[in-house]
């Protein structure tokens, strides 16, 4: 097995009735999908529900027991489609991803899925991925949930209410015959804590019963005239089922006291973060008990009129705390309020920012804002609260910030997609700027220092395809790249198939590390590691050529910086028409030593024989005009002082986080820099024939640094 083991993890799934679950909310989540019954789950991989599909993947045993299928999506469209399941028969299933660049690949089956409604209960978890830690746009899955009419759970951060909101889902989605999404932001899927377990169920009605008594209904498929009644469907049946389950089953809630001058309404997501910043103003103990009445919307939409009339009818003013924009149930609110004439102000993005995520410091200053404006009088005589952000205004801190340059994301050390980076920066030199189109995954970084390479990028596995417009003739050729795990998700079809059929004559180069390394490593089709439970090493040029691709390269070793560079420089200016496609494959780094340095560990334990390769800088023969810097940016070489009078500035240095890859030295030959870097071999349980090299070398050397050292000109200090 290459992907990282789960096995910890799998034992929580098996705990029973009154056993008390402990751990991450993602986790929590994949507990409580076998505690209700479903039958399939699928999902693509991303931060933050990655662990929920690794954890599925490696709890093979329990899911056989229960009768339970799973399956890793080649993408989340195909998650999303295996939804259909639920369209027809009895069936719960899930499906999980990445929101929200997920849900926009899954959108054409949603959108179906949406139309037609579902018998079996649907569930769409969504990892929703915003804030300054996000590593997407920054968009919201609400308007999807509002445009196909699909209802939104939005639980409160922690893992009672999330079990519950995963259980709840399933029986909202077939109370009402409508798909529901459950989101959970990075804060709730990393939020630790626990939960009393249940026994996990196996499906009431399964996928061998469905199999074998097929049922075909025309009035869930989407075709005049049933789509035209679904529309309506959806607004006279659906909804009104769901309002009425929301309310009956009280999915929504209250907290504080039942009346007051003011109030706020919030998503269930933002419940930890408003509590801290009650507390910080006094408004709140820690115990969660709130000054301040508290309507927590666990469902984010639909809206439940009723509720939300009731708790603003008497109320000067309430406050809408809503992360994103555009505020959409900040409008959905006043709207309300004006049709039933409810006086009621409403505050919102008014005092709280337009955008961005709402961290403590930032609810806290929009929180004081507007209670000091509709009721000052609960703040009472606090002492002033200090700004969060002061340290930064401290002048040491400033003097710091100009000294120590920026520190931009980059390749892990020993990244295999660093040298193709440095050859293409050495064609660059040769053949000039080329326009290149980027795709998403690890090989984005090189749009930051030291390489500066990359103009777009426009989704996984739409490098290429970004670059179509580009194919038209002209001295030079666009350059797109694109990693394995695009390549698979959606790049084979749309950008290299695309490229064949239009005869496009640019150069399509393919970072293959065997692994989906950017989502965590999971095993992909074209992976090198035989995995008992999927088919892999399926070739990516086999592939391409397979759909018609003529000019293909296969570069087995990406550290050889020099064919990199030849090839590159080939693809750019042979006369043959067509795609050139290079696939450049060498093993994650960050992969390869998850898998490596246990079995090292345990080799030198055991007495064997183990050498480990390490790279180091003469500082001698070092000119110090750190080319290979700028060629490299590997995070282990940087630079030192050396005693040396002579030489003012500092030269390279390798310290001790380097893996041995080799990249600083394959970089400094083939860009013709200085021979300085040399190659050392650690040697853990030495022979005795390796001591006694040790002994000459270390004799010969000694004597040619002592004739060295006697022939040097010193200086007095």
């Amino acid at each position: 097995m290459a992907e990282r083991s789960f096995a910890r993890e799998v034992e929580d799934l098996k705990l029973g009735d009154g056993d008390i679950f402990r751990g991450e909310g993602i986790l929590a989540i994949t507990k409580a999908l076998l505690q209700s019954g479903v039958s399939y789950v699928g999902g693509y991989q991303g931060s933050p529900i990655s662990h929920l599909m690794d954890v599925l993947a490696d709890a093979k045993d329990v899911m056989q027991d229960l009768g339970v299928h799973f399956e890793t999506s080649a993408s989340e469209a195909a998650a999303a489609a295996m939804l259909s399941a639920s369209v027809m028969y009895p069936i719960r299933g899930a499906v999980t991803w990445k929101s929200s660049a997920g849900t926009n690949v899954a959108s054409d089956a949603l959108s179906n899925l949406s139309s037609g409604g579902v018998t079996g209960g649907a569930l769409i978890i969504i990892g929703e991925d915003y804030g300054e830690g996000s590593s997407i746009m920054q968009e919201r899955s609400h308007a999807f949930a509002m445009k196909s009419q699909m209802w939104l759970l939005t639980p409160r951060p922690n893992l009672p209410s999330i079990v519950e909101a995963v259980e709840m889902g399933f029986e909202l989605s077939e109370a009402s015959n409508t798909p529901v999404m459950l989101q959970v932001g990075i804060r709730s899927c990393h939020v630790h804590g626990q939960f009393e377990a249940k026994d996990n169920k196996k499906p009431a009605y399964t996928l061998k019963q469905a199999l074998e008594n097929p049922i075909s209904d025309v009035n869930r498929i989407v075709l005049p005239p049933a789509s035209f009644v679904h529309e309506k469907e959806k607004l006279e049946k659906r909804w009104p089922a769901a309002v009425e389950f929301i309310k009956s089953r009280k999915i929504n809630e209250y907290f504080g006291p039942e009346t007051g001058d003011v109030g706020i309404i919030l998503q269930g997501g933002l419940y930890n973060s408003v509590m801290r910043s009650l507390q910080q103003l006094g408004l709140a103990d820690v115990y969660g008990n709130s000054r301040i009445p508290l309507y927590v919307m666990n469902v984010s939409y639909p809206m439940i009129d009723d509720e939300v009339a009731d708790f603003c009818i008497g109320k000067k003013a309430v406050l809408m705390v809503e992360e994103g924009a555009p505020e959409y149930i900040e409008h959905t609110l006043n709207t309300l309020l004006r049709r039933r004439d409810i006086q009621t102000a409403v505050s919102g993005k008014g005092v709280l920012p337009l955008g961005g995520e709402y961290t403590t410091p930032v609810l806290t200053k929009g929180l004081k804002t507007f209670v000091e404006t509709y009721d000052r009088l609960l703040l009472g005589n606090q002492p002033p609260i200090p700004d969060p952000t002061h340290v930064l205004q401290d002048p040491k801190i400033k003097a710091l910030a100009e000294v120590v340059p920026p520190r931009p994301a980059g390749f892990c050390t020993g990244c295999p997609e660093r040298p193709i980076f440095a050859a293409m920066k050495l064609v660059e030199k040769e053949l000039g700027k080329h326009h290149v189109s980027a795709d998403i995954g690890c090989h984005l970084f090189s749009i930051l220092p030291p390489f500066n390479i990359g103009g777009t990028t426009m989704g996984y596995g739409l490098g290429p395809a970004s670059a179509s417009a580009f194919n038209v003739e002209a001295d030079k050729r666009s350059i797109a790249v694109m990693g394995d795990g695009g390549f698979w998700h959606n790049g084979l079809a749309t950008s290299v198939g695309n490229a064949v059929f239009n005869k496009q004559d640019g150069v399509i180069l393919v970072v293959d590390n065997y692994y989906s390394a950017a989502t965590g490593g999971q095993d992909i089709m074209s992976s090198r590691a035989i995995n008992p439970r999927r088919k892999t090493n399926n070739s990516i040029v086999n592939a391409v050529k397979g759909i018609g691709a003529t000019w293909v390269r296969q570069i087995d070793r990406t550290y050889d910086v020099a064919k990199m560079r030849d090839t590159l420089r080939e693809a750019l200016t042979t006369k043959e028409t067509g795609p050139k496609i290079i696939v450049a494959s060498s093993e994650c780094s960050l992969n390869k030593q998850r898998r490596v340095k246990p079995e090292f560990a345990k080799a030198v334990k055991d007495g064997k024989r183990m050498v480990k390769e390490r790279f180091g800088v003469d500082e001698d023969v070092c000119t110090g005009d750190h080319a290979c810097i700028r060629l490299s940016g590997c995070p282990s070489l940087s630079v030192k002082h050396t005693d040396d009078p002579l030489r003012d500035d500092p030269v390279a240095a390798i310290d001790n986080t380097c893996v041995g890859c080799g990249n600083c030295g394959e970089v400094s030959e083939a860009a013709v820099l200085c021979p300085s870097f040399y190659r050392a071999d650690i040697i853990h349980n030495p022979t005795g024939w390796d001591k006694f090299a040790a002994r000459m070398r270390a004799a010969v050397i000694g004597w040619l640094q002592r004739r060295r050292q006697s022939k040097r000109v010193l200086f007095a200090g």
